[in-house]
């Protein structure tokens, strides 16, 4: 369908910058995430693909056509928001069908496309209802059929399931990745979810305080990230960040010794561990590399998030879905040195 480059853009408003030199280049048919907190600069990043915004700087390309000075009504892109954009006096049948009204395609047609659409979100039997008599995943769905029904170059989708609950957004995301793949349409999707962003992607672009920080698969953007931002940002919990020293190839720090780490002394540095990487082991264990106090248990089923206090920091642990503590116990954690990582303390760069 499309391929997108977006080639040095920026966007600045004044002495403000909102987007610093980004460059992407989204394969045809590709579903890529931007990703990132509030402010960050992704929907700017996703209005300027839709011509809803102008770059101060860069170009935007779509199969090789610099898109600049194109009107965003001729760049044939479908965007889905968060707030639905609903007519409220139209019934669903017609709120899909608006698009098709508005790009004059024979009217003959309407009818099959507009039911192609609705069935594929699965609204058929509501498409006599108005928007104000569905849920908010049954007017989310009308929303993504009227993008749908369009067969556009390109999707883009902004924040499309903030306003659900848990249950219909995880409904909603196998929705929408079963149809991006059978439609086959470039789709470029704004999230600060990383739920949603590790299980929708091809790609993840991380973005924070309008730059890029890293660019990758899920399985990338989790296993090797670039730096402490990307690091903390994504996992539920997130990974531990632990200052600390190398000092004689062993890592050290308040309650936490790690030897033979592969590095000579190197001063301050940030140890990174995920949470599923620690394990609790017994009171008389002699292998094991931090002793902290429980500070909190947190059984959720499959699994307890323990956190323990060690010196000034809390450190998160995945722990046995049977494990219990009182509060203040001491524990014993061992690490999976195999995935260890190490930042810069000052740059937040990771150290290799």
């Amino acid at each position: 369908m499309a391929r997108i480059q977006l080639k040095g853009i920026q966007k600045r408003w004044g002495a403000f910058w909102g987007v610093r030199d980004v460059e992407i280049d989204i394969a045809d048919e590709e579903f890529l995430v931007l990703l990132g907190p509030s402010g960050c600069g992704k929907t700017t990043t996703m209005r300027m693909i839709a011509g809803l915004e102008d770059p101060s700087e860069g170009e935007i390309i779509v199969d090789g056509e610099v898109m600049n000075e194109v009107d965003a009504r001729d760049r044939d892109v479908a965007m889905v928001f968060q707030g639905y954009a609903l007519y409220p006096n139209m019934s669903i049948y017609e709120n899909i069908r608006f698009p098709l009204r508005m790009r004059n395609v024979p009217k003959e047609q309407h009818d099959e496309l507009v039911r192609r659409a609705a069935s594929m979100v699965e609204l058929t039997e509501y498409l006599d209802r108005k928007p104000g008599a569905l849920s908010g995943g049954q007017r989310q769905r009308a929303a993504l059929a009227r993008a749908i029904v369009r067969e556009p170059q390109v999707f883009l989708m902004d924040e499309p399931l903030s306003n659900l609950d848990a249950k219909l957004r995880q409904a909603m995301r196998v929705q929408i990745k079963h149809i991006q793949r059978e439609l086959k349409i470039t789709t470029v999707y704004v999230t600060h979810d990383q739920i949603e962003a590790m299980t929708l992607a091809d790609r993840i672009v991380i973005m924070q305080g309008g730059a890029i920080q890293q660019i990758g698969t899920p399985d990338e953007i989790y296993t090797d990230p670039a730096n402490t931002f990307v690091a903390s940002f994504i996992g539920a919990p997130p990974m531990n960040l632990i200052d600390g020293e190398i000092k004689d190839g062993s890592f050290v720090s308040d309650g936490i010794k790690i030897p033979n780490v592969g590095m000579q002394s190197l001063g301050k540095i940030k140890l990174g561990i995920r949470p599923e990487d620690c394990a609790v082991v017994s009171s008389d264990a002699s292998h094991h590399h931090m002793t902290g106090e429980v500070y909190g248990v947190e059984p959720t089923g499959d699994m307890t998030f323990l956190t323990l206090k060690v010196g000034d920091m809390n450190v998160e642990i995945k722990a046995d879905r049977d494990y219990r503590s009182d509060l203040g116990v001491s524990e014993k954690v061992a690490f999976d040195t195999s995935r260890l990582y190490f930042f810069d303390a000052e740059s937040g760069l990771r150290v290799r």
